[in-house]
């Protein structure tokens, strides 16, 4: 049976959503502010966050876990990032919505790290 099994997909294969994921959330972590679609800011947040989380954390075993999703230049802006986090307990990033595509109208979004202070 298909009870509760419904996700979004993003009308890609399972490697293709994972690379996806991996890429953007590379460049949300070197840019700290990205412009994408909706649908795909709201699954790499908690992507992102975990990511965050385990930053937090600067052990072998997080490094090691990390280093296989992202390349070293982005591992080290993300350690970085866990430093500017270790006090805060969650809510690393904010998506906020923009007006559609002009050529598909495409809901639009902006997904962003916010300030690690007050922010």
């Amino acid at each position: 049976m298909r009870h509760r099994k419904k996700r979004n997909k993003l009308t890609r294969s399972k490697d293709q959503r994972r690379i996806l994921l991996r890429s953007l959330a590379s460049s949300l972590i070197l840019k700290e502010k990205i412009t994408t679609t909706e649908s795909k800011a709201k699954k790499m947040r908690p992507y992102i966050e975990k990511c965050i989380s385990r930053a937090k954390k600067n052990t072998l075993s997080n490094k090691r876990i990390l280093l296989k999703d992202f390349s070293e230049k982005t591992l080290e802006k993300l350690f970085k990032l866990g430093e500017r986090y270790k006090d805060r307990p969650g809510g690393y990033s904010r998506i906020i919505k923009i007006n559609p595509r002009k050529t598909d109208s495409a809901k639009m979004a902006i997904i962003e790290l916010i300030n690690g202070k007050e922010d």
